[in-house]
């Protein structure tokens, strides 16, 4: 776990806040030598807590416009890679997680329509170590994907 100081809080916060600024922007904001912001934001992707630097794409605007979460019931003697590789080959799969409780994994998946959300449940649930699958689909986000509420000091 890496431990931030207060100039790599402000960092974070700042790029969290305004992604286009780059390192000269920021070295500029912060009063700080545009080495010592890079020297930073290396630190910080390599511990981890960068985890991208790649837009977040809206699956909507890119005519995905229905999201569904499914949970599925494996079969436990081959674990869970199997089934993970398969639903890595499903671009429509855009997260999978191994979950407590009746089910294995929890997918969010998307899709155009329903016709098409109906294709990609054929593809997910195709895989022979998946016993069983439900599904429900998500008529809006809540609280939309965020990240920066976690950063100490906001």
């Amino acid at each position: 776990m890496a431990t931030l100081d207060e100039l790599d809080r402000r960092i974070l916060r700042l790029f969290t806040d305004d992604p286009h600024i780059g390192v000269l922007g920021a070295s500029r904001e912060l009063g700080v030598a545009r080495g010592t912001v890079q020297s930073r934001l290396n630190r910080l992707q390599e511990a981890g807590v960068i985890a991208s630097w790649s837009p977040t794409l809206d699956p909507a605007a890119m005519g995905y416009r229905i999201t569904a979460f499914l949970t599925l019931q494996i079969r436990q003697a081959s674990g869970h890679g199997p089934v993970s590789e398969h639903l890595t080959a499903i671009p429509q799969v855009l997260e999978a997680h191994t979950v407590t409780g009746d089910s294995d994994l929890l997918v969010r998946v998307v899709a155009r329509d329903t016709v098409h959300l109906q294709e990609v449940l054929d593809r997910v649930t195709a895989h022979d170590d998946v016993v069983r699958s439900a599904s429900v689909i998500s008529l809006a986000a809540q609280v939309p994907r965020r990240t920066a509420p976690l950063q100490p000091g906001r």
